[in-house]
């Protein structure tokens, strides 16, 4: 389909964005990618999977990311940006400027997690949630990913791996080949089906919210934790995992529990990135969800 509407959104701080509309539908679908600091191209394959008439499915790229500006994190007076409020604020504005009402809010991984906070201080703007691979809390996950990676790699592997992160030689070859086996079975499992965007991850957001890779959580999102509060978000909401996610997937069945109105659905042989490995699973949920919620159904 093509790229009916790129356009870099000017926020008031000064700094622009990228911005991209696809479709014409009534159902209006706003996607916030994961990271920190990834990029739109996790939404990629959506326009093409929603149809136009129907749907209308806004992406953007957070500060720092990819085609968005990119301020030297390093400076004192931009390290504000690099806080979970912030990159709140930002959503807020984001929807704001694209004139977004009575919207479906998409979240993956750390877009997730900004999207229970903006469920949770702004839901009233909501007409429907998914959360996309993200637990409501950070130290279940850090649990999770060093229990997988206990599971699938040697004891000597396991112990190199970590030595490496002690010296932060995160270049180290035999490191970067056990990382990306690990990656293979849990965060992208069948790549063929996208180019992987890795390598444009901008990695001073990342390695700051984060820390170097998905199984080095050592960066500033540690502690936290919305298990007390998700009771509150009474938006008709989507949690959607891969069956091999990095995420816990105990944790997910206890989200499904705890709010009021939540569906869980798994996608078969997905990862982290399940919309990529398993594209046709992944939309036809989507797409039960957000038209059941649309006509009252859900």
């Amino acid at each position: 389909m093509e790229h009916q509407g790129t356009t870099l959104l000017a926020l008031d701080n000064g700094y622009h964005l990228f911005t991209r509309k696809e479709g014409h539908g009534a159902i209006k679908l706003l996607c916030v990618h994961g990271g920190p600091g990834g990029n739109h191209e996790g939404f990629d394959n959506f326009a093409a999977n929603l149809p136009g008439d129907e749907f209308t499915v806004y992406t953007y790229d957070q500060l720092g990311s990819y085609y968005s500006d990119q301020p030297d994190f390093s400076l004192p007076e931009n390290q504000h940006y690099l806080t979970l409020d912030y990159y709140l604020s930002e959503l807020k504005e984001v929807r704001q400027k694209l004139g977004l009402e009575d919207f479906y809010l998409l979240g993956h991984s750390w877009g997730g997690l900004l999207a229970q906070e903006y469920a949770l201080k702004y839901g009233d703007h909501l007409k429907g949630l998914v959360i996309m691979s993200m637990i409501d809390n950070i130290a279940e996950y850090t649990t999770h990913i060093n229990y997988l990676r206990n599971k699938e790699l040697t004891p000597r592997e396991v112990k190199y791996m970590k030595q490496v992160e002690d010296e932060e030689n995160f270049d180290d070859p035999m490191y970067q080949e056990l990382l990306e086996r690990l990656y293979s079975l849990y965060v992208v499992r069948h790549p063929q089906n996208k180019v992987r965007t890795v390598s444009k991850t901008a990695t001073a957001v990342y390695n700051y919210f984060q820390g170097n890779n998905e199984f080095v959580m050592v960066g500033t999102l540690n502690g936290w934790d919305r298990r007390a509060d998700l009771h509150q978000v009474t938006t008709p909401t989507l949690l959607t995992f891969g069956e091999f996610d990095t995420m816990p997937l105990d944790a997910a069945q206890r989200m499904k529990e705890i709010l009021p109105h939540a569906r869980l659905v798994l996608t078969p042989d997905g990862g982290h990135g399940h919309q990529i490995d398993n594209p046709a699973a992944f939309f036809a949920t989507l797409k039960h969800f957000l038209r059941q919620v649309e006509h009252n159904e859900f």
